[in-house]
């Protein structure tokens, strides 16, 4: 098991961002938004389900960290902490998730 962890990863993808360097993938996300970061979350949301439902198990590790490297990046660009959805993660554990999504207001 390794010992990074998604904080470690939020903290890089938040040096990267600040840096400006026009080699980074990071800086250039930020630069251009939301809305292009926002797509790239979906398009590997959508690769990461593909791959599991091919039963791709390298392709979901793969996927699934281009995954989480891109939630990062748009939950920095939309000024949420990871700590904030950790939070909100930790309040709903112990409960059934049917009970919880019955308590959200739509």
């Amino acid at each position: 098991m390794t010992d990074f962890t998604l904080s470690d990863l939020e903290k890089t993808i938040a040096e990267r961002a600040r840096s400006g360097d026009p080699d980074s993938w990071t800086a250039k996300l930020f630069s251009k938004g939301i809305d292009k970061a926002a797509q790239k979350l979906g398009e590997e949301a959508v690769e990461t389900v593909i791959a599991a439902v091919r039963g791709d198990t390298k392709g979901v590790v793969s996927e699934s960290a281009d995954l989480l490297y891109h939630w990062l990046v748009v939950l920095g660009i939309a000024g949420v902490k990871l700590d904030d959805v950790l939070t909100e993660l930790e309040r709903r554990t112990g409960r059934s998730g049917l009970a919880e999504k019955a308590s959200r207001k739509d």
